[in-house]
Formats: structure tokens, sequence, C-alpha cells
């Protein structure tokens, strides 16, 4: 296993987000919980905007701990991390807790010593915040940019370990692959759309 300083990520698109993100596996995590509802390069913005507004050090225990109504302050600016940020705040301090309890405040620790994909998937599928979806893209995104590989980690993150696709935040690696993620998310919310209206079209013709 390697850790989050492999590799200089660019899934904000700005200089110190995405720095933070290379190296703070705690920010990575927090990043990739922000991203729903809002601009990817957004959500993983939030982790150093939250960081350079809190006291003290950016990390699981601090977060955990930090006065809830004071962190909603936080996230919530001007100008806010996310759209929705009462709600976000009390995830990153859930999500924080966890890490807290389960992994002694080292974000890293969930990928650390893992044997397999299953195994990885299963740790981050517990976190709180992270339903199947996110879970397997955050493998791939470990797996193809991290290089943090335990055996049958592109099964395990399917379809979005799938080599050279352009599918979720684990293929941005630039401006352009940015744009292709977001078109293929623009068409895959067109079939959803369209599958939904088909029944309804029956119901009224009918």
């Amino acid at each position: 296993m390697t850790s989050t300083r492999s590799r200089k990520l660019c899934l904000a698109q700005q200089p110190d987000a995405d720095e933070m993100l290379s190296r703070d596996p705690f920010a990575l995590l927090v990043g990739m919980l922000l991203d729903q509802q809002i601009p990817m390069e957004r959500a993983f913005a939030g982790p150093v905007a939250i960081a350079q507004r809190m006291i003290g050090p950016f990390d699981p225990s601090t977060v955990a701990q930090y006065d809830p109504d004071a962190f909603v302050e936080v996230v919530a600016g001007p100008p806010a991390v996310h759209r929705f940020p009462t709600a976000m705040a009390a995830r990153i301090q859930t999500l924080a807790k966890h890490l807290d309890e389960q992994y002694s405040g080292n974000a890293s620790g969930l990928w650390s010593d893992v044997k397999s994909g299953d195994d990885l998937l299963a740790r981050l599928s517990a976190l709180p915040g992270f339903g199947a979806q996110k879970a397997k893209i955050f493998v791939a995104l470990l797996g193809k940019q991290l290089k943090v590989r335990p055996r049958g980690w592109r099964e395990a993150s399917e379809p979005y370990g799938e080599d050279g696709a352009f599918k979720s935040v684990a293929d941005v690696i630039d401006v352009a692959s940015l744009v292709k993620v977001r078109q293929f998310k623009q068409e895959q919310q067109l079939v959803r759309q369209r599958v939904v209206a088909r029944p309804l079209r029956k119901t009224r013709n009918g």
C-alpha cells in the first residue's frame, strides 16, 4: 500500500486545495463526502476552505470534538462549502468521529492494511455518509490515482474501476478529463430521465 503522497491530485482544480487532497487522507475523504448535489471541483475544494476557517488543526479528532454550532459556521462561510451547510457539517463531524474511534484518527488506516478489494469496499461502505456507489468510486480513486491496489480492487469498484473510462472523480486527472466525466454524468442523467418518462406516458395514454 502507498500513502496519498504518491501522486498530485487535480480534483478541485485549485492548487492549494489539490495539494491538501494529495497529502491528507482525511481531506480526501471529506471531499468525497461533500461530492453530492454540487459540482465535483467545488466539493473537493471544501476541505481546504474548512481547514483555513477552523481554530486548530484539520484532523479527525479536532473536527469530531469541535463545537457543532461553531462548525456549522465554519462550513457555512461565506462562501458556503456546500449548498446544505448545516446537514453537511453534521455529516463531516460524524465521519470524523468514526475515524477517530475506529482508526485512532488515522484516515489512511482505512486502506493501509487491507488484504482485498472487498475488504476495502466494506470499510468504506461502513463510513457515515458513504453509500455503495460513493464507496465504489473511492476504491477506484485509490486504485487508479494513488496506487492503493489490494487484490481484486477493480472488481470491487465496478464499474468505476474500468481502465480508460471517464465515469467518476476517479478518472479526473486534468481539465480535459473533468469535462469527459461531466459529459458522462449528463448522459446518464438523460437516460434516467427517459426511463422515468416512459411509464408516465403509458399511464397517461392508458
